[in-house]
């Protein structure tokens, strides 16, 4: 029980290390976050970079941009105060810094104006399988999920090991007087 309070002590740990870094990008007059790969933690960028191949085909799969392709008449105000989740963020619009002009939540017009050392912007495409599931914003988008996933397991970690030292620490003390207990009886 003892190493199994240590596996699940180091892992809490190691859960709350990898995902302390990164947060998402607040940007003004926008309902939305910005996300940046380089933000997270070199430990998953390495996991999402080494699997990408298979998470980019499971998001493509996944459909997560058809509720705002369902919204095609949507104005642009309406759109920019909208909360999308990070992955929306992340892989269906291009990012705030390449400067596009909306047409729709997953329609954008590159402007020649924009000079930006953005790889995102090169990345970007209107049509519904590409959009950009391509872009270091997807890939950070998916982070962000799995940070926070990670969170809410590293916290539930917490209080199953309260759980399992305050156990451990009853069974040792209920053996430890067991045993002083036998000792005692023998020598009289």
């Amino acid at each position: 029980m003892f190493l199994l309070i240590l596996l699940l002590f180091c892992f809490t740990i190691f859960a709350f290390v990898v995902t302390n870094k990164g947060a998402g990008e607040k940007i003004s007059g926008k309902g939305y976050k910005e996300y940046r790969f380089g933000d997270y933690s070199n430990w998953l960028q390495k996991r999402v970079d080494k699997n990408w191949n298979r998470i980019h085909s499971c998001l493509q799969d996944s459909k997560i941009c058809d509720t705002l392709m369902q919204e095609s008449n949507t104005k642009a105000d309406d759109f920019f105060k909208e909360h999308l989740s990070a992955l929306q963020s992340g892989c269906c619009k291009p990012s705030n810094d390449c400067n596009f002009q909306y047409v729709s939540p997953t329609n954008w017009t590159s402007t020649s104006t924009s000079s930006t050392t953005n790889p995102d912007c090169s990345i970007w495409r209107n049509d519904p399988k590409v959009l950009c599931y391509g872009c270091q914003s997807c890939k950070a988008g998916l982070l962000d999920n799995v940070k926070s996933d990670w969170k809410r397991v590293a916290v539930l970690n917490i209080i199953f090991l309260v759980f399992l030292i305050i156990v451990y620490s009853i069974g040792c003390c209920a053996f430890r007087n067991n045993r002083e207990d036998n000792a005692w009886k023998r020598y009289p």
